[in-house]
């Protein structure tokens, strides 16, 4: 009915390992640039980037720009589970220090300083 078994079971598993392969060379560029820019932003490392509010405009950016990336792999991760994995630490921290600057509470961090 659907031809050599071999056929079937690359066109089923090629686009599977493409889009894994797709999204770890996303995540460990995306955390290559996020050491960037903790560096860039006067951090002394990324887990202490991640877990400040933001503080400028181009902080918030960035966050903004980690959660929908990680939203993104999220929704990879719809398509094939394991990446869904991937896709939960930006859009958590992304997402966290997003809520943090809508709150208005890096303002209070700055103030304790």
């Amino acid at each position: 009915m659907f031809g050599n078994p071999e056929r079937m079971l690359l066109i089923v598993i090629v686009p599977i390992l493409a889009v894994v392969l797709l999204s770890v060379v996303l995540l460990v560029s995306m955390l290559s640039r996020l050491r960037r820019q903790a560096r860039g932003h006067g951090y002394p490392s990324t887990r202490a980037y991640l877990r400040a509010a933001p503080r400028t405009d181009a902080e918030k950016r960035d966050a903004t720009d980690l959660a929908l990336k990680g939203l993104v792999l999220c929704l990879i991760g719809l398509i094939v589970p394991p990446v869904l994995l991937f896709g939960l630490f930006p859009l958590f921290y992304g997402a966290r220090k997003v809520v943090y600057a809508s709150m208005g509470l890096g303002l209070a961090d700055d103030a304790i300083r």
